[in-house]
């Protein structure tokens, strides 16, 4: 009789912290540690109160915090970095990849902030302000200095020469980034073509002048799609004058388009950013509180149209109880259509015409999805009303009849507003996300009312003179 052995992932991170919380020698804890990826350590340091923390600061050398720190969460990392030993701090960060000591550093109070740059070495100081220079927003916030560039006009050992006397200094060695004599981009070459060339070839040979970059300043939203089309490890990110800035590497694109997920997600919910579990109740509601604002004023809106029809409410009551079907499917189907726009809108690369057939499609999808959804809500609404209510045949599906038309009609409104809405803030230069599901929705609900009523008085009142 076999037995099945459940393979169990051992818990690294109590094992983790009981070797910190030890009373080993720091030799001794350093040398357990080092059986351990960085990743378990950094997830162990999150979960150590703070005396712990310090107590491995101390220990570890500042290489090796590097490493443990580029896992944790920068917001969490500036605070940890605020607790070392200032020296201790300015070596970590001189360890640090340029990009993510640059988003730490944006943590820490100006003035500890101010003396961790002053410790550290001049060049990395130029390199850590050249990256803040750049807004949050903009590709050059995200990009490191850790690259290995050459000139254009060395032999194959040269290049490899140099190689070697920079690679001491960085890790991101996969491809060597080539300028001109005015630090201009050329190219790139692959360390395995250079590696495997003969010395007598010409290094020209090897560059390839058609590799993939981006300038610094520009928006992250914009080039995000042109960055995930390339299966290179890093990109060179170039300054206004065409010069070579730095590369973003492939783990900084994931990074931003989590960050970019992210804000959608918000943005769809009604959030103006992102909020997490350790949030202030403060800063929370400051995200929520515009978009409420602004649906609040379109709920009024709705009210207020509402309104506008009291003389057929108070002439056929019956029609209020099936207000909110039109209502939520109406929103449902706007939401839908947003969400598929906002999709497609990731392509920059959308001509005039595909943006026409999305919204067509979209509202034909609207049409057909409303012949079906209006002919069901015609017949169970119709048979409600004669069981339920007690109202003659005529009476009950003529109710029925206007519920599944005005149904239709809202489906057909709502696809082309989810659709056109996002559309025309791209086309304004504001976020399509902006368009958000409550936003949506809301409005919605406006040429749902309109619908409905509308279609109420038209139909029902004047055309067959119905009344409760």
């Amino acid at each position: 009789m076999t037995e099945t052995v459940e393979n169990v992932r051992p818990d690294y991170i109590s094992e983790i912290t009981d070797i910190i919380t030890s009373d080993r020698s720091p030799k001794a804890v350093l040398a357990a540690l080092e059986d351990y990826h960085e990743n378990d350590i950094a997830q162990a340091f999150e979960a150590l109160d703070p005396a712990a923390r310090k107590k491995l600061c101390r220990i570890c050398p500042a290489q090796m915090l590097a490493g443990i720190f580029e896992f944790i969460d920068e917001d969490n990392a500036g605070t940890y970095l605020v607790d070392m030993d200032i020296k201790k701090a300015a070596d970590l960060v001189s360890e640090l990849d340029t990009d993510t000591a640059v988003n730490i550093l944006r943590e820490v109070e100006k003035e500890k902030r101010s003396l961790i740059i002053e410790l550290i070495n001049p060049e990395i100081q130029k390199e850590i302000k050249l990256i803040a220079s750049f807004d949050e927003d903009e590709i050059g916030s995200r990009m490191t200095t850790n690259c290995i560039i050459i000139g254009d006009g060395l032999t194959i050992k040269q290049a490899m020469t140099e190689l070697i006397s920079q690679a001491k200094d960085n890790d991101n060695i996969s491809t060597l980034f080539v300028v001109d004599e005015n630090e201009e981009f050329y190219g790139a070459i692959d360390l395995k073509d250079l590696i495997t060339a003969r010395s007598t070839d010409e290094l020209s040979e090897l560059i390839a002048t058609s590799f993939p970059y981006v300038y610094a300043t520009e928006d992250i939203g914009d080039c995000i799609e042109r960055l995930k089309d390339y299966s290179e490890s890093t990109i060179p990110v170039l300054d206004n004058s065409n010069k070579l800035l730095g590369v973003i590497t492939a783990q900084s694109i994931i990074e931003a388009v989590d960050d970019e997920m992210g804000e959608d997600y918000a943005r769809l919910a009604g959030l103006t950013a992102e909020e997490d579990l350790k949030e202030p109740l403060k800063d929370s509601m400051k995200k929520r509180l515009p978009w409420l604002l602004i649906l609040l004023g379109l709920g009024i809106a709705v009210s207020s149209v509402v309104g506008v029809f009291e003389k057929v409410v108070a002439q056929l009551t019956l029609i209020m109880a099936f207000q909110s079907l039109i209502l939520d499917m109406a929103g449902n189907v706007g939401t839908q259509s947003l969400a598929v726009t906002i999709r497609v809108l990731t392509d920059e690369n959308l001509s005039f015409g595909q943006k026409l057939h999305l919204v067509g499609k979209e509202m034909r999808i609207g049409f057909f999805n409303g012949i079906i959804l209006g002919g069901i809500s015609f017949g169970l609404i119709g048979l409600y009303i004669m069981l339920f209510k007690g109202r003659p045949f005529g009476f009950a599906y003529a109710v029925s009849g206007c519920i599944g038309v005005s149904l239709l009609l809202a489906m057909i409104i709502s696809s082309a507003s989810g659709t056109l809405i996002p559309l025309f803030f791209k086309k304004i230069k504001v976020d399509p996300a902006v368009a958000s599901g409550p936003l949506i929705t809301t409005i919605n609900d406006l040429v749902a009312v309109v619908t409905y009523y509308g279609m109420s008085w038209i139909l029902l009142i004047n055309v067959m003179g119905l009344s409760s």
